[in-house]
């Protein structure tokens, strides 16, 4: 069987799967070894029997909705390649968006809040040159993830990555012997000492795609969404609860004349620019995606 016949095959088989005839075309890339762009070259030559069984394997695994990155292990996001499991978000080009429009600001040390594959922190990193970053995530196995993203793009000595929900794995400061040892226990001295760690803003540059998908809107989304976590597309309720706790946060972390950037669902755009106004941020501005759709929320912290 010559690689086109297979083909033929392929997307026969995938014809019930939106854009099945190009999926087709990836996967047999993938199973061949070559790159997407030379497969016409070779569609002509005879596959051997073990590139027959694993582009076989691989349709199969489509034609069951599963993700063509989750197939290959990876996905093209703003020109580079990301490694993608089912721990993370799989990037997608209306997230380019955000990359947009945070390249527009000046940064020179970004937070990232949850950030599965690290896929917005790397890519802004790689596009500035001298920024540094953090990216925070409650998922250990997709900080695992990210950091093996960091390494693939030589990025590693740029970023940290840290365990925690949206701030709290923000890494404080040292403790310093002038600050103020509070009694967190009882009053009257018998409990033990702490010391107050205070909150230093760090960043001049905050961004999240959170998850902002509704709980009522969770059984209509594409059959492929089913192989993503959960925690990342939901937060259980309206799909506002991250954005209510990111602009929470926003004021201590954030520098005087810094931005935030939060990608939204389209419907959203009005109530997460009114929470960025409530938090203290000015110049807000809502963008929108190629198909014209609300998909970012921009705002300044002046003071």
């Amino acid at each position: 069987m010559t690689g086109a016949e297979a083909l033929a095959q392929a997307v026969a088989d995938l014809r019930a799967i939106d854009g099945g005839a190009r999926d087709a075309r990836v996967l047999l890339a993938h199973a061949l070894g070559v790159d997407r762009t030379r497969l016409t070259l070779v569609l002509a030559d005879p596959m051997t029997s073990a590139q027959q069984a694993t582009f076989a394997g691989m349709i199969a695994r489509r034609a069951g909705n599963t993700p063509v990155s989750h197939i290959v292990g990876s996905r093209e996001f703003y020109g580079r390649r990301f490694i993608v499991t089912a721990d993370v978000l799989d990037p997608r080009p209306e997230t380019e968006t955000l990359i947009a429009a945070a390249l527009e600001v000046p940064f020179t040390r970004v937070l990232d809040l949850g950030t599965g594959s690290g896929c917005i922190l790397l890519t802004l990193l790689a596009e500035r040159a001298g920024a540094t970053g953090v990216g925070t995530d409650h998922s250990n196995l997709a900080l695992e993830v990210a950091r093996e993203n960091a390494q693939a793009l030589g990025l590693e000595q740029r970023c940290t990555f840290c365990w925690g929900d949206w701030y709290d794995g923000v890494p404080r400061p040292e403790i310093s012997d002038d600050w103020e040892v509070r009694d967190d226990e009882r009053v009257g001295g018998g409990g033990p000492k702490t010391r107050a760690l205070p909150v230093v803003p760090q960043f001049d540059l905050i961004v999240a795609n959170p998850p902002y998908i509704a709980l009522a809107e969770m059984d209509g989304l594409a059959p492929d969404l089913s192989f993503e976590p959960r925690m990342a597309l939901t937060d259980g309720a309206d799909g506002l609860d991250a954005y209510r706790a990111i602009c929470a946060g926003v004021g201590q972390h954030l520098l005087a004349q810094g931005w935030l950037a939060v990608e939204i669902g389209p419907t959203q755009g009005r109530a997460v620019a009114d929470m960025m106004r409530a938090a203290g941020m000015e110049s807000v501005d809502i963008r929108a995606d190629l198909d014209g759709r609300d998909r970012v929320v921009l705002g300044q912290k002046i003071a």
